[in-house]
């Protein structure tokens, strides 16, 4: 069951991805089709979020969802929106990615 748990969260976690991009290509909801697209994005992102949410702790799932959130989203700005992290930010970023290894690999919280 935990196998389906980090499944499902993963799915989560791109199709928020897919809806932040769609948020800002939408320009402020301008553009309907992203804004359509971001919706839809984010509605199967939080069904997908409910289900490991039945079995698993929620501090961390939303520590998984937000770190991974983190990290995605830069790599996105970066190649997509061409947008640019000076040092500070990817050590913030790095530090987030160490919190979410800390608990996932340590952590007796998180069943494997």
């Amino acid at each position: 069951m935990a196998h389906k748990s980090f499944v499902l969260l993963a799915l989560a976690i791109v199709s928020e991805m897919i809806g932040t991009s769609c948020l800002a290509a939408s320009q402020g909801f301008a553009r309907w089709l992203p804004a359509v697209a971001s919706l839809v994005a984010y509605g199967f992102a939080f069904y997908c979020l409910s289900i490991p949410l039945k079995t698993m702790p929620v501090g961390v799932i939303y520590a998984i969802w937000a770190g991974a959130g983190v990290v995605l989203s830069a790599v996105v700005g970066l190649v997509v929106f061409r947008q640019s992290l000076d040092l500070p930010a990817l050590a913030g970023i790095a530090l987030i990615v160490a919190g979410v290894l800390v608990i996932n690999l340590l952590s007796s919280s998180v069943r494997h």
